[in-house]
């Protein structure tokens, strides 16, 4: 993958995650995953897998419009 796509990537989880007001031991217990995981993700050293970017668009979409803008700006 590009890195500029893996940053784009990190920033996605980032920003999802400070718009639910999650710290990353949260947003990791909900996609099942371990804190080191979101850590590595958002600094963008691994990317998520396809399971877990499903798993952050569903929590986009039920964020509402926060979650819309986000869509439309990743996605």
């Amino acid at each position: 993958m590009p890195a500029i796509e893996q940053l784009r990537i990190a920033q996605l989880v980032r920003e999802t995650r400070q718009c639910l007001k999650f710290t990353q031991i949260k947003l990791a217990t909900m996609l099942g995953v371990s804190f080191h995981t979101i850590n590595r993700w958002e600094n963008g050293r691994t990317q998520p897998s396809p399971l877990a970017m499903k798993q952050i668009k569903e929590l986009l979409y039920q964020m509402g419009e926060p979650g819309e803008m986000l869509l439309a700006k990743y996605f």
